[in-house]
Formats: structure tokens, sequence, C-alpha cells
């Protein structure tokens, strides 16, 4: 399919083979296809990997019923877009039976941190913001590791989310309802490289 300004690389469909045929061949790599562009981002490292770890326990513990999962979403109303996001908060049995590409109806949080590649600004800075408000997932919490601090973003309008709060590592961040966690972000510190 050939791409233009008002139509994706290829329909979401195609993306989902695609994304099956490439995870077979192609280790250490996450595809997803956001704006209606193919994205590649490395597997997590093992700092991001501890950073989720961290969260997830902190979840689990405010709310038992609920658990941070790994699993990619059908997110953007305009293209059809799948994202993978690093941790994915919903009822613990949210996703049995969806599959690698999950309707986001049931998720509370999205949960980014970032990567050391130059497609991070765009991709978790503009991109999954945009394509999650648009989705009306209620909070997506961003890890930036290259900046040192960690942003909440809330109250998603259909087009954006209407308001976001961004501290430094070390300071306390509560990330609103439906979430409603307060987090102490001293720990991040000795996660970044």
């Amino acid at each position: 399919m050939t791409a233009t300004h008002d139509r994706p690389q290829m329909l979401p469909e195609e993306f989902e083979e695609y994304a099956r045929l490439a995870a077979r061949v192609a280790e250490g790599v996450r595809w997803e296809f956001i704006n209606g562009k193919i994205g590649v981002t490395p597997v997590p490292d093992g700092d991001r990997g501890r950073i989720i770890q961290w969260l997830a326990r902190i979840c689990i513990q405010a709310h038992p019923e609920l658990w941070l999962h790994d699993q990619g979403l059908k997110v953007e109303t305009y293209r059809n877009g799948h994202a993978r996001p690093d941790g994915t908060l919903a009822h613990s049995d949210a996703f049995v039976g969806q599959g690698e590409w999950a309707d986001a109806d049931p998720v509370l949080m999205v949960v980014e941190v970032t990567s050391y590649d130059s497609d991070t600004d765009r991709r978790d800075r503009v991109e999954k913001p945009r394509a999650y408000a648009e989705t009306g997932i209620p909070v997506y919490l961003l890890v930036d590791r290259e900046a040192g601090e960690v942003t909440v973003f809330s109250e998603p309008d259909g087009v954006r989310y209407e308001s976001t709060k961004t501290v430094p590592f070390g300071k306390p961040l509560t990330l609103p309802a439906p979430v409603g966690v307060t987090l102490d972000t001293e720990p991040l510190q000795g996660w970044v490289r």
C-alpha cells in the first residue's frame, strides 16, 4: 500500500499480520502502529524493567484487584493505531480472551518509560499522549529517564490530556483518579544511566 498524507501506511489488520511475522524473525524489538506509521522500539532494558516492577508493586499494594499488564492496545480513533505500552493498569482479568491487541476500554492507566533512542521524543512525548487521550485512557504516566522527571497526564478530552503535572525524580507525584496513588519517585534516581 502506498502512503499518502490522509491514508496510513497500511490497514490495522495488515499491521497485525506483519507484526506477528516480524516477531518471529526480529528479536529485540517491539512493534507499534501509531499515527498511521509503523514504529519499532527496543526491548526494555534492565533499568526500565526495574521501574515497571517498582510501579507494579505500588499499584498492586494500593489496589490488589488490579495488575500492571504487558498488553498491546488498540488506540486512536482516527487511524486505528496499535501501541504496546511498558505497562497497562487494569483489572487483573481485563484482557482475558482478547489476544495480542486488546480493546483499551478497561484501561485505567498506561505507563511509558523512555528509551535511549532517537525516536523517544516524537513517540513518547508527542504521539503517544495524543493517541492515549484520543482513546480515552484516563491516566498516562511518562517516566522520562533522559529528563530525570515523571509526568502524569490526565483528563482526556478525546483530543489531548487537559491536565499535566511534571516533577523531577525525587519529588512525590500523585496519580489522579481512577488510580489515586502517590508515588515517592526517589528510587527512580538509581535506575537511570
